[in-house]
């Protein structure tokens, strides 16, 4: 396992430098793909990358349910995440507080170690943190409504108040083409693929002035297939609920 584990590290550090980012205090949350990062894995950089670890001492990490339907947030029961780069605790005592509301419900470990849109950041947050004392809060997003959306951020909007804590948020975009039931085509973008970047940007411009409902409109309007609409919908209403927040919000 040395091998590979020294090659994924060697990557990711590779990923990372070749982004040429800065790190910076003010970005408190990313949104990052999960595809196999011989697919995103460069892409990520670009969000992983920004972060500055240096007064962070907890990310949480919101993903979405791909195998498990649920129409809430689980939380992970697990006590630690094993990386081949490098062990992350979990916060026991945050998952406490959050399962004293009542209204998340518990993931089976099965449904945890299957579920691949929270594994795949857990490397990028492995290296970025290396040497720093960090622990995580994976928060499995399920299938929710719209006010379910709004419920959960108010719940965690306390957790963005805090510049020690950072948010991870698990999301791909357009998912286009017979197999996923999505063809959406605007001719004057051009090819195909110009016409799936001018749909996605449009979402990426509307997620980056932090309005929940206008996000939601969004959908609406374009159905687009991004995985992650519930995760990403959770931290803009949670966010919302800080006055003044000037956090950044990179993809």
């Amino acid at each position: 396992m040395l091998v590979p584990a020294r090659k994924l590290s060697e990557e990711l550090e590779g990923w990372l430098r070749e982004s040429g980012l800065t790190k910076s205090p003010d970005v408190r949350g990313v949104i990052a793909p999960h595809a196999g990062y011989s697919y995103s894995g460069r892409a990520a950089a670009y969000a992983f990358g920004n972060i500055d670890p240096t007064n962070i001492t907890r990310v949480f990490l919101l993903g979405p349910s791909h195998h498990y339907y649920t129409s809430k947030c689980a939380l992970s029961t697990a006590t630690v995440y094993k990386t081949p780069i490098g062990d992350l605790t979990i916060d026991l005592e945050v998952i406490e507080e959050l399962k004293a509301t009542g209204k998340f419900e518990l993931m089976d470990i099965r449904v945890d170690e299957a579920e691949h849109s929270m594994e795949m950041h857990l490397p990028y947050l492995a290296k970025v943190f290396e040497g720093h004392q960090v622990k995580v809060v994976p928060i499995l997003v399920g299938s929710l409504k719209a006010e379910s959306e709004a419920m959960y951020g108010q719940l965690l909007g306390k957790y963005v108040d805090d510049p020690q804590n950072f948010f991870s948020v698990s999301s791909d975009f357009c998912h286009w083409g017979s197999r996923f039931n999505y063809t959406h085509y605007d001719k004057k973008h051009g090819a195909i693929h110009k016409s799936i970047e001018a749909l996605d940007r449009i979402g990426m411009d509307i997620i980056e002035t932090g309005n929940p409902d206008a996000f939601k409109e969004y959908l609406l309007e374009f159905d687009n297939t991004i995985c992650g609409r519930h995760p990403i919908s959770v931290f803009l209403h949670a966010s919302s609920q800080v006055e003044g927040n000037n956090a950044r919000v990179i993809f």
